[in-house]
């Protein structure tokens, strides 16, 4: 019996999940939740990186992939920072997250 209950729970988180489950946000409320995030990390350089990575990719998780997707490519360089032994990006990671956060203002058209 708990077989048959598993399999078909399973079955049903299956197809909800292909069948739109997914919860992102649509692009424009992807913008506005970004522009009006108010996100304060707090703590050394590398308490504060390791802080910033995993909000970005809490952030990358809820909006639209097309946003998400560069977001949560700052999340993973942002976590390469806080791995090091300053906390504190290098020019070309600084570029990087720039080159980004270009694009982010490219689709959210500011």
């Amino acid at each position: 019996m708990k077989r048959g209950l598993i399999a078909t729970a399973l079955a049903a988180t299956m197809l909800l999940t292909a069948c739109g489950g997914d919860s992102r946000l649509s692009v424009q409320d992807s913008c506005k939740l970004l522009n009006d995030d108010q996100f304060k990390p707090t703590g050394n350089q590398i308490q504060q990186a390791k802080q910033v990575a995993d909000h970005y990719a809490d952030m990358a998780k809820k909006v639209d992939p097309s946003i998400g997707t560069l977001i949560q490519g700052m999340a993973d360089l942002q976590k390469k920072v806080a791995g090091s032994s300053t906390g504190v990006a290098t020019p070309d990671q600084q570029k990087r997250f720039s080159d980004a956060l270009n694009s982010i203002g490219k689709v959210c058209g500011s």
